[in-house]
């Protein structure tokens, strides 16, 4: 599917809503009177799905703030009125200030830099170790699965010797401002984890499915290419997804290895909070964040689909 038919297709389903939702409270009115469902059965759905709503205004009001405060007038988050700011204020200077007047294009670069070698290294990793350990026996396979395992679930633990570690290493050798070098690192991070996934959800695709192909007169390389990887779209995009967040949204180690030349958008957020001797420019701080946060939405909405089927084919749905 193209961006535009994802999008046409998106912008259909959100008109249609309306005629959709009347049909659904149509048909359940039907079932009740038929006695096809109870009128328990429909008082337990309209708790859950008022429950499920409920929690999700929670948890969209944060940003529903930023971005209302990113267009409101002064540096406050909060108005004299109230929380919100008089819609009749909105203006866009704290954006107009964050593109053509902070230093966003130069964190843009550095990210986007970081990005790509995180996910160029990472998939160029993930993909054939994956279908190694999904597909081939081999010496050792059971000791490095185990080693992935214990890797993604006791890291985090180690996180705080790690950096310390980290630091000496890098300034030791020249390494601590170097955007490729911290890429390399995030890449690092993220491989275990991603190729379990992948190779779980590779575990599901029918080995016959390359038999065939081969007594077909295909090759290994060819099997791999026209078999594997399109039934493995899903999982791709969630792993693509995962590594993708890996290089974009990490703080704590860009902030300790890079100068101020080479801050990440994530670093160049958090010293546009502290960098304020009296107050903080809260207004750009919610446009910065906006965008910030734009392109991680935009990936998420196209791949929306594929990331869906993925995590639920591959095991981790729930």
């Amino acid at each position: 599917m193209s961006v535009r038919d994802h999008v046409r297709s998106w912008a259909h389903r959100k008109a249609t809503w309306p005629s959709r939702a009347v049909a659904t409270v149509q048909n359940t009115i039907h079932e009740v009177r038929t006695g096809r469902r109870s009128p328990w059965d429909v008082a337990k759905t309209i708790l859950a799905t008022s429950g499920a709503i409920g929690m999700l205004l929670v948890l969209m009001f944060p940003v529903y703030w930023i971005a209302t405060a990113s267009l409101s007038q002064g540096s406050s988050l909060m108005s004299s009125n109230g929380i919100f700011a008089d819609p009749a204020t909105y203006n866009l200077d704290a954006y107009y200030w964050v593109i053509l007047e902070s230093k966003f294009t130069d964190a843009l670069v550095n990210s986007l830099t970081v990005v790509f070698v995180t996910v160029t290294v990472s998939m160029s990793v993930i993909i054939p170790g994956a279908y190694a350990l999904s597909r081939r026996q081999f010496v050792g396979r059971e000791k490095i699965l185990y080693f992935y395992v214990v890797f993604t679930q006791v890291g985090a633990g180690l996180s705080i010797a790690t950096l310390i570690a980290l630091y000496a290493l890098f300034v030791n050798l020249g390494l601590a401002d170097n955007l490729l070098i911290l890429g390399l690192f995030y890449a690092a991070g993220a491989i275990p984890f991603n190729t379990w996934l992948l190779k779980t959800f590779m575990d599901n695709i029918p080995v016959s499915y390359e038999e065939a192909a081969m007594v077909d007169g295909a090759s290994q390389w060819q099997a791999i290419r026209e078999i594997i990887l399109p039934l493995s779209k899903p999982g791709l995009a969630v792993v693509l997804i995962f590594t993708f967040l890996a290089g974009w949204n990490e703080f704590i180690i860009a902030q300790t290895l890079l100068g101020p030349d080479n801050y990440t958008l994530s670093v160049e957020l958090y010293r546009l909070v502290t960098s304020g001797r009296y107050e903080t420019p809260w207004t750009e701080f919610a446009a910065f964040a906006i965008v910030f946060a734009m392109p991680v939405a935009i990936v998420y909405f196209f791949a929306q689909r594929y990331v869906e089927s993925g995590l639920s084919f591959g095991g981790m749905e729930g």
